[in-house]
């Protein structure tokens, strides 16, 4: 089975509630609509209810199967309102500005979120980037043990053509613009954790750089060396190796040459890019010239799932996006559960 039609299958297997904060955009009704059709997720479109009706009914002509908040008229609006005043209140947040705020569909499918009435949420086909994650940090903000907010990308090389197949996370291509080394090592370790329960495969890890075990000498080089040294620190379990040319992290022969003895093989799975630029390049060279199926940013380090998609973004992209944010919901459920049930037992 592809990598990717694994990823569905598992999110299929307990599909969640996921805000999609642009229920208007005809590309993200036709995700929705397939997502419920195949099972994959509860989707609960966000906008203006009049839009979506005609929307939905022009595509498939069924309303019942989803759930439709307007913001404008929602009984939640006062109840979210005065939380995101409470929220904001450091920064001078009055009650007609936090109104105002829950008008706008990204705030309020966040506030969902924090308020448990969905459990992951989407946004980005028409809001940039900037907007939001900024929704995302403010309201549901970072998970109580994350010092960092990061982002990947799931690559996934499935094609015929593609000589190692399999998936792949690339970070941060979106959002920690020039991390230092205790956040590189931040980035390293959720990527990892990412990776785990998106595939439920073990993550391999390598911190790249222009320099493959003391090559090279630079600065640059140095804050990967120290990264790599911080996240083994913090997981000594975690196969990581750093720092690592591209090739030495993803050809074994190549690996074994320039880094004999090293803990992935050249079999490296998780690729941490030592800086947002070049990890931008490097995932989209990936996509377009090398034919990668690129799933993302996805976030990682908050509380509850949010993620962002392209504005260029097709109806295919918006439903694998759903799957992830399903799964990813999940997969912190089972975690917190499992979690809960050692502290009973610890008792």
């Amino acid at each position: 089975m592809k990598p990717l039609d694994a990823l569905i299958e598992a999110a299929r297997a307990n599909p969640q509630r996921i805000a999609l904060a642009e229920g208007e955009d005809p590309r993200v009704v036709e995700a929705a609509i397939r997502a419920v059709r195949e099972g994959l997720a509860r989707p609960i479109l966000i906008g203006r209810a009049d839009r979506i009706r005609n929307e939905v009914e022009r595509q498939c002509g069924d309303l019942t199967a989803f759930t439709i908040e307007d913001p404008a008229v929602s009984p939640r609006q006062e109840r979210y309102a005065a939380c995101y005043e409470e929220l904001r209140r450091h920064k001078g947040m009055s009650r007609p500005a936090a109104v105002a705020a829950m008008s706008n569909p990204l705030n309020y499918a966040a506030m969902m979120v924090r308020h448990g009435d969905a459990d992951g949420t989407i946004g980005g086909a028409v809001a940039t980037t900037a907007d939001t994650v900024r929704a995302a940090l403010q309201i549901i903000g970072p998970a109580p043990e994350s010092r960092i907010v990061s982002s990947f990308f799931l690559m996934m090389f499935c094609e015929p053509h593609h000589a190692k197949k399999g998936a792949f996370v690339f970070a941060d291509c979106g959002l920690v613009v020039e991390p230092n080394a205790a956040e590189l090592a931040d980035i390293a370790t959720a990527s990892a954790q990412s990776y785990r329960a998106l595939t439920g495969q073990e993550p391999k890890v390598a911190l790249l750089s222009f320099s493959t075990s003391g090559s090279a000498k630079h600065e640059r080089v140095s804050k990967v060396v120290e990264a790599t040294r911080l996240a083994r620190a913090s997981d000594p379990s975690l196969a990581i190796d750093g720092e690592l040319q591209f090739d030495a992290a993803f050809v074994e022969a190549v690996n074994a040459v320039k880094a004999p003895g090293s803990m992935t093989g050249g079999a490296a799975n998780v690729m941490v890019f030592p800086n947002l630029e070049a990890a931008n390049i490097g995932y989209k060279i990936a996509q377009r010239i090398g034919g990668a199926k690129a799933i993302g940013p996805i976030l990682q380090g908050l509380a509850k799932p949010a993620n962002d998609l392209s504005r260029g973004c097709t109806p295919d992209d918006v439903y694998h996006m759903i799957a992830v944010t399903s799964l990813q919901a999940s997969r912190q459920k089972q975690a917190q559960e499992k979690s809960e049930l050692h502290r009973a037992e610890a008792v």
